[in-house]
């Protein structure tokens, strides 16, 4: 049952009808004492709750009202509702535990959505889940998240309880944790599975280019749209959209992204209709979005949309045990694609495995464990195979050296400099970029400024 708290009785007839065609049964409550009565009585599963009950506007009814309500009913999901919406106003209802905030007049769709969301992830996190891996494989298909760690043995059970809802889920972990294996298995879970998973690296993605890669753009809509262009949000309807590297987005574009996540409408460029959209939203980023927000780099009412639930990956250093288990799977793989069945490490490689820092995580190890299989003459891998292809942190002293004063541009010296990163690196975008200084989104508009080929990572 629903329990509609609103003082507007034309807002509440709307509400139950659309509930009651939806096939939810609601009553409704005038103010917070019938709530409050109801909600001791009645089997209440969800709230609307509306913010005011006065002539005020300020939100302060609601608030305390959502304070009362999970003061008594922690678990129960609560959907905020308000006319006189604002930033300040959603931040603080969601900072107190509600499960969504909606502008009237809303959309039906929209609505019954969030409902429908919030209930069926009020219900899968309190189902117990301790499952073995094994059996989280054979149900939910794990194979290619490697380990046996407790802490990724969480994730796996925090994956396969919410994966059925419409959650919105912010994945965060150092590059090369696996952010995008675990949006991949969390869409491959869901009922928008046979749908297309839509993967865009918004690193990658230049401010003035936002608007015509997530949107779309018509013919003719800037000076070299000469033809129509679909954008990332509409190939994504109906399906799951990941973004990765949320983390790099300016400030200008979270404002374009966050109406789209909060209202699921947007403008093709050159069009003046709104479109709709019904998408699953999964984030991830290996940036701290809250000191970001301390530092007004990052704005709290898109985090609070985009982290109902968190899934923090643990990096290498934290899961030292999985080690080995990892260097397996990629020796497998590695056996059959170069055909060199015998392939085999020394049981003392896997303790010095063990040890190494391994800052770029999974990625990392894989592509140590891959260089050194197509670097060593024979089959039995031991240490002193991986000392000899274990990448160094440091570039040479001379590349350090500066050219006379005139004999280069800045730009030319960028470019060498990015150049020679690349080489050094083997195009890992995250080291480059740490190696240089830069965020990754800044490295690749560096990139594609200086036309030097890459591959998006994520």
């Amino acid at each position: 049952m629903i329990l509609i708290i609103d003082d507007d009785v034309a807002v509440c007839a709307s509400l139950n009808l659309l509930l009651k065609q939806n096939g939810f049964k609601s009553i409704k409550a005038n103010g917070p004492e019938e709530a409050l009565k109801h909600l001791k009585e009645k089997p209440v599963d969800a709230v609307l709750l509306d913010m005011n009950f006065s002539m005020e506007t300020t939100g302060e009814d609601g608030l305390a009202m959502l304070q009362q309500i999970k003061k008594s009913r922690p678990l129960l999901p609560v959907i905020l509702m308000t006319g006189w919406g604002s930033i300040k106003l959603a931040v603080e209802g969601m900072k107190a535990g509600a499960a969504d905030f909606i502008n009237k007049p809303w959309d039906n769709d929209h609505l019954t959505r969030a409902l429908r969301t919030a209930l069926d992830l009020s219900t899968e996190l309190d189902t117990p889940g301790a499952m073995t891996r094994k059996k989280l494989n054979d149900k939910y298909g794990f194979e290619n998240i490697v380990g046996e760690d407790p802490q990724l043995l969480e994730v796996l059970q925090t994956i396969a309880r919410v994966s059925s809802t419409d959650a919105s889920v912010l994945i965060i972990g150092e590059s090369g944790t696996g952010k995008e294996l675990v949006a991949e298995a969390i869409h491959e879970n869901s009922s928008r599975r046979n749908k297309a998973f839509v993967k865009v690296n918004l690193g990658g993605i230049s401010s003035s280019l936002f608007e015509s890669e997530m949107f779309g753009h018509k013919r003719g809509a800037f000076t070299d749209a000469r033809t129509d262009r679909v954008g990332r949000f509409e190939l994504a309807d109906k399906s799951t959209i990941f973004l990765d590297e949320i983390g790099d987005l300016d400030l200008n574009s979270q404002v374009k992204l966050l109406r789209v996540l909060q209202d699921r409408k947007y403008e093709v460029l050159g069009d003046s209709k709104t479109r709709s959209v019904d998408l699953r939203v999964v984030c991830a980023t290996n940036r701290d979005l809250r000191e970001m927000i301390a530092a007004a780099k990052f704005r709290e009412d898109l985090y609070y949309r985009i982290n109902l639930i968190i899934i923090r990956l643990p990096p290498l250093r934290e899961r030292t045990e999985d080690i080995p288990i990892l260097a397996n799977y990629f020796l497998k793989n590695l056996k059959e694609i170069y055909q060199r069945p015998k392939l085999q490490i020394d049981k003392k490689a896997y303790n010095w495995l063990k040890s190494l820092p391994l800052p770029g995580n999974i990625r990392e190890l894989k592509n140590l464990i891959e260089r050194t299989v197509l670097l060593s003459e024979g089959d039995h891998l031991d240490v002193k195979d991986f000392e000899l292809h274990l990448e160094t942190q440091r570039l040479p002293s001379a590349s350090l050296t500066l050219p006379a004063v005139g004999t280069l541009s800045i730009d030319d010296m960028e470019l060498s400099m990015i150049r020679n990163a690349m080489d050094f690196h083997q195009n890992n975008i995250s080291r480059v970029a740490k190696a240089l200084g830069l965020s990754r989104g800044t490295l690749y508009r560096k990139l594609e400024k200086y036309n030097i080929p890459y591959e998006a990572q994520s």
